[in-house]
Formats: C-alpha cells, sequence, structure tokens
C-alpha cells in the first residue's frame, strides 16, 4: 500500500466512519464527503433545511483541522458577502483589491447553502471557482485553497444559467430528514454532542495529507474497471441519464478516490458505486442506483470494497413510488420519454429487493398498471 493509499484509508476509519456515530442516518452523504474531499470534485445535497448539512461541514472540518467558510445565499447577496469587500486603504491608491480574510477564497472547506439562489452578481465567480478553484474579481486572479466544495438546495434548477453552475457538482446525494425508527438515535447523539464540552485545542492540521491523496488520484490504475464503467455509463445514458463526455472523464477521478479510501491502489467494479450518484433529476435517482446495483452485482464481493459497494441492494420504497408515477405522467404528454420502457423495466426489478411485503406488494400493482398504460399489455414488464 502507497503512502496515499494508507493515508485515504486512515481518513476513512479515523474520521468519516466515527462521524456516522456521530450523525446518524448520514452514512452516505459521509462518504461521498470522503469521496469528495479525496477527489477535489464537488458535492450538491439535495433537501430540506435542519438535515445536518453545514453541521457536517464543520465537524469534518474541525476534525481536519482546516478552515471552513459556510453561507446561506439569497436572491439578495452580494459579491462581498462571501469574497470579501474591497479594501479602502488599496482603493484610495487606485487598486481594486479584495479583502478575502475569513471569507470564502481563504477556506479550506465551503459549503454554499441554498445554492441555487445564486443571482448573476456572483455566478460568474462562482463558476470560476467550482470549475478551477481561481478566484477572479475583477483584475484580480489567484487560486483558492479550497479541498472541496459542497452546496445544497431543496429543489432542482430550472434556468438554464443555473444548469450551468449544478452540473459543476460532479456528485450528488439527497438529504433527507432521518426516518421515524431511527429518530431515537438521532436524539441521543445530538444530545450527546450537546452536551460535549469543546475543546478549545485546535486539532492539528491534516489538510497537507488530504493534498497528498488528491494527488496520488491520477496513479490510481483504472484499467480493472474500465469495460465495466464504460458499460455502465452507456447504460445509464440509454435510461435517460445525462452523463456527458466531461462528466464520464471526471467520475474517473471519484472512482481513484473510492479506491484510495479502501487502501488500494487499483479500482475494481465495486468502486463503480459512486456513478449511482450522477443524476440530473429528482425522479432519476433510484434509476440511477438500480442500474449501478445491478452492475454491482455481476461481480464477486470483496472484504476490500469500499464500505459504499454493497449498499445499493436496497432501495427506497418512497423514491421507486415516485419515479413509477412520473413515468405514468410523462405517458399523457403528447412526446412520452422514448427511454420509459428500459426505465420501468428496471425499476420492476428494484422492486423486489423491496423489504416490506405491503410496499412491495403496492409498488408491484402500480408498476404494472403503468406498464398496461404504456404497452397495452395487462401482462407486468419483462425483467
Amino acid at each position: 500500500m502507497t503512502s496515499a493509499a494508507a493515508a485515504a484509508h486512515h481518513l476513512q476509519l479515523s474520521i468519516l466512519n466515527p462521524m456516522k456515530s456521530a450523525f446518524v442516518g448520514k452514512d452516505l452523504i459521509i462518504d461521498l464527503m470522503g469521496v469528495a474531499l479525496a477527489s477535489g470534485e464537488n458535492l450538491f445535497l439535495l433537501g430540506p433545511p435542519g438535515t445536518a448539512k453545514s453541521a457536517l461541514i464543520h465537524h469534518l472540518s474541525r476534525q481536519l483541522g482546516a478552515r471552513s467558510f459556510d453561507y446561506l445565499l439569497t436572491r439578495f447577496t452580494e459579491p462581498s458577502e462571501l469574497f470579501g469587500p474591497f479594501d479602502i486603504r488599496r482603493l484610495r491608491e487606485g487598486d481594486l483589491v479584495t479583502n478575502t480574510s475569513g471569507m470564502l477564497p481563504e477556506a479550506e472547506l465551503i459549503f454554499l447553502d441554498e445554492l441555487l439562489n445564486a443571482n448573476s452578481a456572483i455566478l460568474n465567480s462562482l463558476l470560476t471557482i467550482l470549475n478551477e478553484h481561481t478566484f477572479r474579481r475583477g483584475s484580480e486572479s489567484h487560486p483558492i485553497p479550497a479541498l472541496f466544495i459542497a452546496a445544497a438546495s431543496n429543489h432542482l434548477p430550472e434556468e438554464e444559467s443555473l444548469r450551468a453552475l449544478f452540473d459543476r457538482f460532479l456528485l450528488r446525494v439527497p438529504s433527507l430528514p432521518t426516518p421515524d425508527h431511527q429518530l431515537g438515535a438521532v436524539l441521543d447523539a445530538g444530545w450527546q454532542m450537546l452536551a460535549a464540552s469543546p475543546s478549545t485545542e485546535p486539532l492539528p492540521s491534516q489538510t497537507d495529507t488530504v493534498r497528498l491523496i488528491q494527488s496520488a488520484i491520477p496513479h490510481v490504475s483504472l484499467h480493472p474497471a474500465r469495460e465495466t464503467c464504460l458499460t455502465l455509463i452507456q447504460s445509464l445514458r440509454t435510461a435517460g441519464i445525462r452523463i456527458s463526455d466531461r462528466r464520464a472523464v471526471r467520475l474517473q477521478r471519484a472512482i481513484a478516490a473510492s479506491a484510495l479510501l479502501a487502501g488500494r491502489t487499483e479500482a475494481r467494479p465495486s468502486d463503480l458505486w459512486i456513478m449511482a450518484h450522477s443524476w440530473d433529476r429528482e425522479e432519476q435517482i433510484e434509476t440511477a442506483a438500480a442500474i449501478v446495483a445491478a452492475c454491482l452485482r455481476t461481480h464477486d464481493p470483496s472484504e476490500h470494497d469500499h464500505p459504499r459497494a454493497s449498499s445499493l441492494h436496497e432501495p427506497d420504497p418512497e423514491s421507486l413510488r415516485r419515479e413509477i408515477e412520473t413515468i405514468a405522467a410523462r405517458i399523457r404528454e403528447p412526446s412520452p420519454d422514448p427511454s420509459a420502457p428500459d426505465t420501468l423495466r428496471t425499476l420492476s426489478e428494484r422492486i423486489q429487493w423491496v423489504r416490506n411485503p405491503l410496499q412491495r406488494s403496492a409498488l408491484e400493482s402500480l408498476c404494472q398498471s403503468t406498464w398496461q398504460s404504456l404497452s397495452g399489455t395487462t401482462q407486468p414488464p419483462p425483467p
């Protein structure tokens, strides 16, 4: 194991895994934060306020000894609120220079809540920061030290300018309230965090270790997962999930990060679990998970797989219902989605993994009636 792989595996075991005990029900988000951190890619969280999104970033920054910045964007947010005000002393001398002390351009972990409220005054600067990790304002241009950038919104973009912003987030994940059956554990963990005395001593910085991990990403061998990756991209595209060539290339960084976090310098098909998080629309979430899960089931599991690789086999019944209802609604449109039959077949297979028999039966009935409307037959969709 190389030093970078050892460092990444240590990050998984000593920082990410303990966070799962402190933040009940957030395992998937934490694992994707780890991949984003190791790969330097951006992470988007879809969900309402109050689901611990900023708390996760703050906790991770404390554990890493890193500088963090978070901000809630509104339509009226001004550039100075994110990037800092102009330096008055330099302005008197005729220089337009931003005082970035304590602001976004100097942070190592960044969280932007309600990202899609970004207005045109800050949009171009954000695009450059997300694309190139470079801060540009007027004649100023300099790199920023961000290890990764996370953002959140309770809806997905509709305007084209915001779609461009959203596209800069390679990894996407829902951030929802914890299910009722875990509520007791949430209350206990939250109370323990409130009761714990915060340490006044800053933890040693591990940002150099994270940069070592990020620098090793291009040296991970992707060859063992290459053919499966190509097949998976084609399957996702066939199901109507847009995977552009640019996104396909960048997904390789996340695949490599999954390998390093598992202590390997060679990727394997199980590392393709991250591709379930490349959806564009909410109704695609379960479809993407189903396609990736079906692909991973064709490969033998190993104790050296990333721990998230085995989690795709448990579908969310509510997400399945929403996706089937979306297909049913689109059948009635003048130009039906040509990918609907393939998507419905995929969801039909996914339904068989629902544990609750009542939920499974209800979903099967809904799927069958939707298939009947789509094909004119009473037979269930073929596998």
